[in-house]
């Protein structure tokens, strides 16, 4: 069954089957989870997993390098918003992080192989081009200094349309940045007006139009269904401008509501749709997105049928880390700056989330690590059924035991039981060759991954899990 007739099976959801699969749960661009992680992982365990790094892989060679940047600064707050940023209109303490932050690359650089390659560099937030075009520009050169880039690096950039000028765009392209992800939401004004995100289709317009001219080879919109205020009707008329706009790819998001954890949201409550309202605006994007010729590629991402992410996907390549699908399956990922992440081949590692934290550890000379989590053997096979679940919408059992080395059936026996009542509601199919999501199931991919997790425990109040629907 084609992507674009996933929406017409869809609406044959039941109400009573909608609030069955609507619970709590990871998102799974980790497995062990961020909860499971222990906080006794420290700097030095981070020290010796990120040598033990520089060892040869299973395969022989020495495994590649994605880098992400945290750059958490924003001139104002989104009330939608979940991230961990610093909202600060006077930029007085920007120059003082980024010197922290070119540190914190230098100490980690220090323990890594430079002739590993860096194939993947990402600079998130916040807001990156809070900063100057200069002080990015003096960034990014620190980083070539300090690490090997590949001559066909995929090179990222998140940016805010109403803070980004013409100046950071021709920088970024300049030093060598090829690809955009600006944050949109939803173009609907009182939708706009009421999560303090107001921006205008023309101003999006004309930077992607820009971000053309200037070289950029691939271009990403992020739009947010369940808002305050949002209907069906209203985000298709953002559906329709944004399909006019043209990006290669196109995450939608899920709004998660958390006002126990960001009280700011609280006001929000009162004006949210209803979880059925809320599945039918999703219905409503999936519907014109796929009809306008965009593949659905899992979870909340949806790209053009020749984008990399769906070539990898039909290649059986396609990978999940903490930045969403990528193409860069095999590569080790080192977060740099407050808050941000790690996921080496058998352990994951996260900097302190307080500034305070990380500027001490800086300052001290030792990694701003917070806590981490190294993988047992059993750990690594759950993952990769987990990644199969969410990037191949299933799991070839006899390449899964050739790759893997264990027997589906027997391994996972729990997890195939625990799928049979999603298999009776028609979200999976379980057969003696694989475990397969249905074209409905593909939507559900969080639910049916959780079958396979070990650690999960039902917990709807907690900070890392967001509802599946």
């Amino acid at each position: 069954m084609t992507n674009a007739l996933i929406a017409d099976e869809l609406v044959k959801l039941t109400p009573g089957l909608l609030a069955r699969y609507d619970v709590p749960g990871p998102r799974y661009t980790s497995y062990p989870t961020a909860p499971m992680w222990q906080d006794s992982f420290g700097p030095e365990d981070a020290r010796r997993v990120l040598a033990r790094s520089n060892q040869p892989s299973g395969d022989g060679g020495t495994r590649p390098l994605s880098l992400y940047m945290h750059l958490p600064f924003c001139e104002q707050l989104c009330l939608f918003c979940g991230c961990n940023v610093i909202v600060r209109r006077n930029h007085d303490q920007a120059g003082a992080y980024l010197d922290l932050l070119k540190r914190d690359i230098t100490q980690a650089a220090a323990l890594i192989d430079d002739e590993r390659p860096v194939v993947q560099f990402e600079w998130g937030g916040g807001t990156p081009t809070y900063f100057s075009p200069e002080q990015l520009e003096d960034l990014f050169h620190h980083a070539q200094q300090c690490f090997h880039f590949a001559d066909d690096a995929e090179i990222g950039v998140e940016i805010d349309p109403r803070v980004t000028t013409t100046d950071h765009l021709a920088t970024l392209a300049r030093i060598g940045f090829n690809r955009l992800s600006m944050g949109v939401q939803d173009f609907d004004p009182e939708v706009q007006r009421t999560v303090k995100r107001v921006q205008s289709a023309e101003q999006v317009s004309d930077m992607i139009g820009t971000a053309r001219e200037l070289g950029f080879e691939s271009v990403n919109i992020d739009l947010m269904y369940g808002l305050p205020k949002q209907s069906s009707a209203s985000f298709a008329r953002t559906i329709e401008t944004v399909v006019g706009l043209a990006p290669d790819r196109i995450a939608l998001f899920s709004y998660g509501h958390v006002p126990w954890i960001k009280k700011y949201q609280q006001v929000l409550t009162p004006m949210l749709p209803t979880r059925d309202e809320k599945f039918d605006i999703f219905l409503t994007a999936m519907g014109a997105l796929t009809g306008a010729g965009y593949t659905y590629v899992g979870m909340d991402h949806f790209a053009r049928p020749d984008d990399e992410l769906c070539l990898a996907q039909r290649d059986g390549t396609l990978h999940r880390n903490f930045q969403g699908y990528t193409t860069k399956a095999g590569a080790d990922l080192i977060g740099f700056g407050v808050t941000a992440i790690g996921e080496l081949e058998r352990s994951y590692l996260q900097n302190w989330r307080d500034i305070d934290h990380w500027r001490e550890a800086v300052d001290q000379g030792v990694l701003p690590i917070m806590r981490g989590c190294e993988l047992t053997d059993d750990d690594l096979i759950h993952r990769a059924a987990i990644s199969a679940i969410l990037c191949q919408t299933g799991i070839d059992k006899a390449a899964f035991q050739a790759k893997h080395g264990v027997e589906v059936d027997s391994y996972f026996a729990d997890a195939i039981d625990r799928l049979s009542p999603l298999a009776e509601d028609g979200l999976v199919e379980l057969t003696p060759d694989a475990i397969q999501a249905t074209p409905v199931g593909r939507v559900f991919l969080r639910n049916i991954a959780m079958a396979f997790d070990a650690y999960y425990r039902f917990d709807p109040d907690h900070p890392m899990y967001s509802r599946t629907v």
